[in-house]
């Protein structure tokens, strides 16, 4: 057994305090000025803490991951959908698949609420929920060929709550990518920079992807310079065709950016996995990490202050003009992605075990990807608390509560306790080229404005603009990733569906299958998102409200299958990892379905506002949102749809929950009943580390197995 020595207690020691400092600032500090700076630390020495010591228990402790175990990627490997992939390209490519528009907009809606609520969910979660599912996931999907989250669900837990978690995860996936797809027009639609610089990424993913493959096998540092020498320059002649009689050429209206969407989706999900998919994920990443990373450099450089209060009164009265609803169980559902996001264990299931090297990755890859993400969402938080609070209220409350002007604005922002003059927001968006910030809702925009308050303060005022244009580009990145490996994910969850009635789909890599359903599922996405954006209460906006609770929903599915894996595996004394995160998720996400469903509240309760809305049309008054009567049928229609969905999705987990638990409480008292499909073991001929940096005995099984490799053959 492996004893701590001095050097190695001193420095957990000091990452320990410097942790500790950050939560005890956070959580004493009332009335007084406190730096964002705190945040920061709180984050990063909790996260060191988790992966050294918890992700590192959970991995060899409890699956046992073993390194001599050959992975599907290695085993099936096809050069399509299978192929074992360089750990660094990887991790670059899981945490780009599953880093999508919830660590960056959660936490800017849930500073509504106060910093200090936001903080303690996206750090506790992430490093108790949401990094142990996707670690977790990751591990049983590798062990069964990489099967997808819903198959695993009905080979594991049985036909009835199999068939329950097929249908509702593939219903999530299509709202979860159609409202991605939505947030990447709405970034794009008007901004021929990040237009041209994302379209950019394609040909240089192209480039990587037949570099690593074909010139030079095995060369990623040197495919990682050229990347990202190529994605900076592709940055900085973004801005350039903005200012040039280009501009119009990559100005693409709305339903233009939709065709290309689906066309890029379609593309990326057929190709092989290794020409396009993880070399462009893998190159954002670079993007999204450094951005990530000066961002927080920024903070302890700049050190700005929290201006938001630790937590507000609209914590407790739940009537927020940001999102309705109480601190629990909404700030739960609205900061998923940087927590627990059950879209993770889709990636988990889809992608990643087709790829990975060796099980010993999982920790990396894992619960590694999970505490970037966070740091993401941590970050974001600190973008939207160090902004006047005034205008964060006035950019994310709706027009039709503050009205469009700057006076409006200001007088009924005041009357919540928050004062900023119409002057003031009048120079706001001035200082960011906009002509208006009222009412910018969704989240973007208010983590462009912090975003771009950060770093002016580190490299001047007079490029406010040019950081808040950055971050608005940055964020259309960050989706899309998240968009394209979906989009595959959603083809492999079809794919073994059906293969449940059609055996030739079982194999995820058969041309016609893998063709067919990937026109199916962009299809579906790219309909719901054709009439979103033609109709603003149509399409994909119907399904909107559902986003967050659908997501939560799913990741209860995810930690179901995987609490009931652990059981029937001879790890019952274990269970607890995932099924206290189980407790907690489906507690939270089936009491908020049930206020959303049944809520008296018509800000909350779909049935209550499609009643607010009939009896108005009845009377012949229009509401807003709508500005005709025919909107108003179109509410009403969008809360009945929206309500009855909310309770079949609850319903279908619910399902889901019982029956494994079922099987869970039959394990128990009679274990011979059970049976695993898990893929028999096969020796591991790859030699590879399975953190970031090689061990000194890591490095020495590397130099053994080359030497083998050249030595000369009888």
């Amino acid at each position: 057994m492996r004893t701590a020595n001095a050097r190695t207690i001193v420095i957990w020691t000091l990452v320990a305090l410097v942790g500790a400092t950050g939560w005890t600032v956070l959580a004493l500090s009332r009335g007084e000025e406190v730096s964002a700076a705190w945040m920061v630390a709180a984050a990063l020495g909790s996260y060191a803490i988790a992966y050294r010591f918890y992700a590192k228990f959970i991995a060899h402790k409890v699956l046992k991951v073993d390194k001599t175990r050959a992975t599907p990627a290695e085993r099936l490997d096809n050069g399509i959908d299978f192929h074992p992939t360089d750990r660094r390209v990887l991790l670059g490519h899981h945490f780009a698949a599953i880093a999508g528009a919830g660590p960056l907009v959660g936490p800017v809606l849930a500073a509504q609420m106060g910093y200090l609520p936001g903080t303690i969910w996206i750090i506790v979660g992430v490093i108790f929920a949401g990094a142990v599912q996707d670690m977790v996931v990751l591990f049983f999907s590798t062990r069964r060929d990489g099967r997808s989250l819903g198959q695993m669900a009905r080979e594991e837990i049985g036909p009835f709550g199999g068939a329950a978690a097929l249908l509702a995860a593939f219903a999530i996936m299509i709202i979860l990518l159609g409202v991605l797809a939505l947030v990447i027009v709405n970034a794009l639609a008007a901004s021929p920079w990040g237009t041209f610089s994302i379209a950019m990424t394609i040909p240089i993913a192209l480039l990587m992807g037949f570099y690593l493959r074909v010139l030079r096998p095995g060369r990623v540092a040197e495919v990682s310079l050229i990347g990202v020498a190529l994605l900076l320059l592709a940055l900085v002649a973004g801005r350039w065709v903005a200012e040039s009689s280009w501009a119009d050429t990559f100005t693409l209206a709305p339903s233009t950016l939709v065709i290309w969407l689906v066309a890029y989706g379609f593309i990326a999900s057929i190709l092989p996995v290794w020409m396009l998919l993880a070399p462009r994920d893998y190159l954002s990443t670079f993007m999204k990490i450094g951005t990530i990373v000066l961002l927080a450099l920024g903070v302890v450089i700049a050190l700005p202050t929290l201006k938001m209060d630790a937590v507000t009164d609209f914590a407790s009265r739940g009537d927020g003009p940001v999102f309705a609803g109480s601190l629990f169980p909404f700030v739960f559902i609205t900061i998923a992605c940087g927590a627990l996001s059950g879209f993770h264990s889709l990636i988990s299931s889809g992608t990643t075990p087709k790829m990975i090297q060796k099980e010993t990755q999982v920790r990396m890859i894992g619960y590694g990807s999970m505490l970037m993400e966070s740091s993401v969402a941590v970050m974001a938080l600190v973008a939207a608390s160090v902004i006047d609070p005034g205008l964060y209220f006035a950019m994310n409350a709706p027009s039709g509560v503050i009205g469009t002007t700057v006076e409006n604005a200001s007088q009924v922002v005041g009357s919540w306790g928050y004062q900023i003059s119409p002057a003031d927001l009048a120079k706001a968006a001035e200082s960011v080229e906009e002509s208006t910030l009222l009412s910018r809702t969704g989240g973007a925009p208010t983590l462009a404005v912090g975003v771009s308050q950060i770093f002016s303060e580190v490299t001047g005022g007079g490029l406010k603009a040019f950081w808040y244009h950055f971050a608005i580009m940055f964020e259309a990145l960050f989706i899309l990733t998240a968009l394209d490996a979906g989009t595959r994910v959603g083809r492999f969850m079809l794919q073994d569906t059906l293969g449940n009635i059609y055996r030739p789909f079982k194999n995820v890599s058969w041309k016609p299958g893998l063709v067919i359903t990937s026109a199916i599922v962009c299809g579906m996405w790219g309909y719901f998102l054709w009439v979103g954006v033609h109709e603003p209460l149509g399409g994909i906006n119907q399904l909107f409200p559902i986003f967050g609770i659908s997501n939560q929903l799913l990741a209860a599915v995810a930690l179901a299958v995987c609490t009931t894996l652990l059981v029937k595996s001879g790890r019952l004394k274990w269970a607890w990892i995932t099924g206290i995160p189980l407790a907690w998720d489906a507690t939270v996400t089936l009491t908020a379905s049930w206020q959303k469903v049944f809520s008296s509240d018509p800000r909350v309760g779909f049935f209550k506002q499609r009643q607010v809305f009939q009896d108005a049309i009845d009377r012949g008054e229009i509401l807003p949102p709508a500005k005709t009567m025919d909107d108003m049928h179109t509410v009403v229609t969008n809360s009945t749809v929206d309500g009855v969905l909310s309770a079949v999705l609850a319903l279908l987990i619910v399902v889901v929950i019982v029956d494994a638990t079922r099987v869970c409480i039959r394990h128990i008292r009679r274990p011979a009943l059970s049976t695993l499909s898990e893929a028999p073991y096969v020796e591991s001929k790859i030699v590879a580390p399975a953190g970031l940096f090689p061990t000194r005995e890591e490095k020495e099984e590397e130099r053994h197995a080359a030497f083998g490799a050249a030595a000369p053959r009888d």
